[in-house]
């Protein structure tokens, strides 16, 4: 199911819509924040660096974008992302579209895996992601309409050999959002869950296969253009992603385990 598409560009009742995107100052998120910003949105982008951010910003109205709102943001620090939502939606009158990307990646097998790293994971990927949600929910129904977008990932699709808890939170990510999808049904709420393969970013670099890795920027731009398009949910692409999952959902765990 598809909803009536929303772009960017300014109509005559008001200006551009608004994007706010967490994890703005690397790979997807930044490639997000450019693609927006040429489609003529206004932006809030947060993330934990913000000179990095700020760097962003004086590229993007270099190239001519529209206002852009930078804030250093730990997604883990629940208080602080309600603070930092509030002065985004302050600045630029409504936050329309949320996009919550902020996450990290660390793969080992489990048991071997330093376990602060399995926190770090769960505590950003999972907790941070809730807590940008709630957040945005709480504006959405103040604003009384919004438009909800989380990154999960293929990875979410089937457990993987030293992929366990970067599969597990981004299955949470999914599951998360299917009950928030019904929770807002028939609502002005629209919530869309989109899960990237592997585009060519710096979490995934250093992975031992890529199969099927496109290049970033094609990657933000079909990123957005399913936003655009309100899908509830997409892989990024599509194929042969789309495909790829439903094989690897009935594989037997003899052919799984040696994917490694």
């Amino acid at each position: 199911m598809t909803h009536q598409k929303r772009d960017g560009k300014p109509d005559p009742q008001g200006a551009a819509k608004s994007v706010f995107i967490t994890g703005a100052s690397s790979g997807l998120g930044r490639q997000m924040a450019i693609e927006f910003s040429r489609r003529g949105y206004r932006l809030a982008l947060c993330a934990r660096r913000l000179d990095v951010l700020m760097a962003l910003r004086t590229e993007l109205q270099a190239e001519g974008g529209s206002a852009v709102f930078v804030a250093a943001l730990d997604v883990t620090d629940e208080a602080a992302v309600a603070q930092v939502f509030s002065q985004a939606r302050a600045q630029l009158g409504s936050l329309d579209i949320v996009v919550a990307n902020a996450g990290i990646g660390h793969h080992g097998t489990i048991g071997k895996l330093p376990f602060e790293r399995v926190r770090d994971t769960i505590n950003t990927n999972v907790i941070g992601f809730m807590a940008t949600v709630d957040a945005a929910m709480h504006h959405f129904k103040e604003q009384g309409h919004g438009h909800l977008v989380g990154i999960s990932s293929v990875a979410a699709f089937r457990g993987m050999p030293a992929g366990g808890v970067y599969g597990a939170s981004k299955a949470a990510v999914t599951t998360y959002l299917e009950s928030l999808r019904a929770e807002t049904h028939s609502s002005p709420i629209v919530v869309t869950t989109l899960s990237p393969g592997f585009i060519d970013t710096p979490i995934n670099r250093g992975a031992k296969s890529r199969p099927f890795v496109i290049g970033v920027e094609r990657g933000g731009k079909l990123l957005v253009d399913l936003i655009e398009r309100q899908v509830e949910q997409a892989t990024v692409p599509r194929w042969p992603w789309s495909v790829v999952a439903r094989i690897m959902a009935v594989l037997p765990t003899s052919v799984i385990a040696k994917l490694r």
